[in-house]
C-alpha cells in the first residue's frame, strides 16, 4: 500500500547522543528536535535523547513544543525561534522557555536572550542588563563548519559580551561547533544534525563517530528496456545509446526525493544503480544492474548510500533533504526501531 518505507533506528540516536556527550567536559547536551526531529520524529528522538543524558529539547516554534509537552510532561523544552505575543499565555501554561531577540522580555516565562555575534539574523546587537526572568544567553555560529577564524571572532564577541552574566547559562555551539571547538561548549551545546548521524560538514559522519539513524526504501514497480534512441523522463535528459534496462520506482519529489537528485545513486539487489533521467513528482527511473527484477527492494538511503552523498549531487545540504522526506501515511510508512 505504501510507496516507500522510512525506518528510524533509535539505537543510532542513542549512540550519537552518547558520542556527543563524551565530548563535553561539564557542558550540557541539548537535543535540537525542530522540524519533527529533522524528519526523524521529534517525540521519539526527544525521548531517547533525554534517556541518554540530554538535559533539554530545543524546537523552533511553540506548536512544536506543545507536541513534545503532551508526550514528555517533565522535559525541559526551549523554543529557539521568536515567539509572538499571542503564544505567550500558552507558553507559560506549558512551562516552556523562550528565546527572545529584543530587550522587551516577557514576564512569567524563562527567557534566553539572543545576542547577534555575526550571524546577522536573530538577536540584539548589545546585551542589556538581564531581568529576573532571564535564565540564559545565547548566540549562533554562522560558519563553524567552514571558517574557524570567523568562528573564533564570534566566540570572542560572545564571551566578552556575556562576561558579566556568567551566572546564566551561556550557549552558542551547534553540531559543528560542538565537534570542532571544545572552547565553545560553555554551559550547554545545541546539537541537531549530528544527533541524527548526519555530518554537519557534508562528509562521512563516521569520521566523527556518528551513525546515520534514517533508512529509506522503496521497490521496483516496473521494468522496461529502452532501445538506442529511447528516453525516459521529462525533457529527455537520458537517452539510451544501447539497450538499457531501467526500473521505475514509485518515489519522486513529492516524497522528498528532490528533482535535483537526478544522477545520484541508490542500491538495488545489493549493487549501486544510477538514477537516470529527470526525477518526476511520483517516480524515478534507475539503470538496473544485472539480475534486478520488478519487486526488488530499492534502498534510497542506507546500505552505504548517505544523505551527504545525495546532497553533493543535489547541490544542497543534507539537512534540507532530511527535513524534506515525506513521512505522511498517504505517501509512506515510518517505522521506529530501537535495537
Amino acid at each position: 500500500m505504501h510507496r516507500s518505507l522510512i525506518t528510524i533506528d533509535l539505537a543510532a540516536i542513542r549512540h550519537n547522543a552518547r558520542t556527543l556527550r563524551g565530548l563535553l567536559a561539564g557542558a550540557e547536551l541539548w537535543a535540537v528536535v525542530k522540524a519533527d526531529g529533522y524528519g526523524h520524529g521529534a517525540t521519539d528522538v526527544g525521548r531517547v535523547a533525554l534517556e541518554e543524558g540530554a538535559t533539554a529539547l530545543c524546537v523552533a516554534t511553540v506548536p512544536e513544543a506543545l507536541e513534545l509537552r503532551a508526550v514528555l510532561p517533565e522535559a525541559r523544552i526551549i523554543v529557539l525561534g521568536d515567539t509572538g505575543s499571542a503564544d505567550l499565555t500558552v507558553a507559560r501554561e506549558a512551562r516552556l522557555e523562550l528565546g527572545v531577540s529584543t530587550a522587551d522580555v516577557p514576564a512569567g516565562v524563562p527567557v534566553h536572550l539572543k545576542l547577534d555575534t555575526g550571524m546577522g539574523r536573530w538577536g540584539v546587537s548589545e546585551l542589556a542588563a538581564p531581568g529576573s526572568g532571564v535564565v540564559g544567553v545565547m548566540s549562533h555560529f554562522a560558519s563553524a563548519d567552514t571558517d574557524p577564524e570567523y568562528t573564533a571572532v564570534q566566540l570572542e564577541r560572545f564571551l566578552e559580551a556575556t562576561a558579566s552574566v556568567a551566572h546564566l547559562q551561556r550557549h552558542i555551539a551547534n553540531s559543528a561547533g560542538t565537534l570542532l571547538y571544545a572552547e565553545a561548549h560553555l554551559d550547554a551545546v545545541r546539537c541537531g544534525i549530528a544527533l541524527y548521524g548526519i555530518s554537519p560538514f557534508g562528509t562521512d559522519a563516521a569520521e566523527d563517530g556518528l551513525q546515520p539513524a534514517l533508512r529509506w526504501e522503496s521497490s521496483i514497480a516496473l521494468v522496461k528496456t529502452l532501445g538506442p534512441g529511447d528516453s525516459t523522463g521529462y525533457g529527455r535528459r537520458f537517452v539510451a545509446t544501447r539497450p538499457t534496462r531501467i526500473g521505475i520506482v514509485p518515489v519522486g519529489y513529492a516524497d522528498g526525493f528532490r528533482r535535483s537528485m537526478s544522477g545520484t545513486e541508490v542500491v538495488v539487489a545489493g549493487s549501486r544503480a544510477v538514477v537516470v533521467g529527470t526525477v518526476s513528482m511520483d517516480a524515478i527511473a534507475i539503470a538496473l544492474p544485472a539480475g534486478a527484477e520488478a519487486g526488488d527492494r530499492v534502498t534510497l538511503v542506507g546500505e552505504g548510500v548517505v544523505l551527504e552523498e545525495h546532497a553533493r549531487v543535489s547541490g544542497t545540504i543534507p539537512y534540507e533533504i532530511a527535513c524534506g522526506i515525506v513521512s505522511r501515511a498517504t505517501r509512506s510508512e515510518r517505522v521506529i526501531v530501537d535495537e
